[in-house]
């Protein structure tokens, strides 16, 4: 499932074809996702205007103009698909035009496919698909003013690249706890949006073993994990996320991270810490796989 680097990466990706935008048409293609989609949707959507497209954790937030919230979750295998428009003549592709030439423009899109579930058509031209293969991924309308409040959101903890949190934050939330830290730090109450690979990446940085019982983690080592937490954030959504099974950009190209993972999905092979002779070695916590050196995390 894609993890906040990958889904902020998607973010940023729609931003320029949907911020400040009117969605024209609204097409909804089934029912349902993982959960059936809000009544009326592809009407409640039509005609509004896409005032800002945030994120909360792993979930995409589009503020609209109707004073509702589209909420998008990409699921397992879900994925925002963007098709501009293109000049007459076949040139211009890919610049979406102002609405001055709109009318120089046409709207030759790529013929649907079988998981194109919503299709958005923006006045640019340009056009937005949410095509998910296995239907894990979910969307919902609701009211802007209590966006908080739903129930996908209103019990997350602080987004781990927010002011809130913090070294004292975090060390107080892992004070006494008994969990092992991996479990703590994916604990979306504590912190919102952290996956099993960038808590993998994360604890291998601090060299904190991921069993160890959250508890036991000095207040000053606890505090130390925010900036590290945020540094490897921080270069996952430059390199545009981590490319694993179905996750793609906006774009469709594919994120980089994989490429720089130190221990995620190493078993075997050496730390690349300098010095050390172990390997990366792994063991299943809740049911999901975590990497670590046996030497350099303790």
């Amino acid at each position: 499932m894609p993890e906040l680097p990958e889904v902020e990466t998607v973010r940023r990706g729609l931003l320029p074809a949907m911020e400040g935008r009117i969605i024209t048409q609204a097409q909804v293609n089934r029912p349902d996702l993982r959960w059936p989609f809000p009544p009326r949707m592809a009407e409640r959507l039509t005609g509004a205007r896409v005032l800002t497209l945030r994120r909360r954790s792993k979930y995409i937030l589009a503020d609209l103009s109707t004073d509702e919230t589209l909420l998008i979750h990409l699921g397992m295998s879900g994925r925002m698909l963007i098709s501009p428009p293109r000049r007459r003549g076949g040139q211009g592709e890919g610049v979406a035009p102002d609405r001055a030439t709109l009318g120089e423009w046409h709207h030759h899109h790529p013929a649907p496919e079988k998981h194109d579930h919503v299709v958005l058509d923006m006045d640019s031209g340009t056009r937005i698909t949410f095509n998910d293969a296995r239907r894990f991924g979910a969307m919902d309308l609701m009211p802007t003013a209590t966006a908080d409040a739903h129930p996908l959101l209103s019990q997350l903890g602080p987004e781990p690249l927010g002011n809130a949190f913090s070294g004292p934050y975090l060390a107080a939330r892992l004070k006494d706890r008994n969990t092992p830290i991996k479990s703590a730090l994916l604990d979306q109450h504590i912190v919102a949006g952290l996956g099993n690979i960038y808590v993998c990446e994360t604890l291998y940085r601090a060299r904190i073993h991921p069993a160890r019982k959250a508890g036991r983690i000095s207040e000053t080592r606890a505090a130390a994990l925010v900036p590290l937490i945020r540094d490897v954030l921080a270069e996952a959504i430059t390199a545009g996320g981590s490319s694993l099974r179905d996750y793609r950009q906006a774009d469709g190209e594919l994120g980089y991270f994989q490429h720089s993972f130190q221990v995620y999905g190493r078993e075997g092979e050496p730390c690349q810490t300098e010095g050390c002779t172990s390997t990366i070695r792994r063991i299943v916590q809740s049911g999901r796989s975590s990497f670590y050196c046996p030497t350099c995390q303790r």
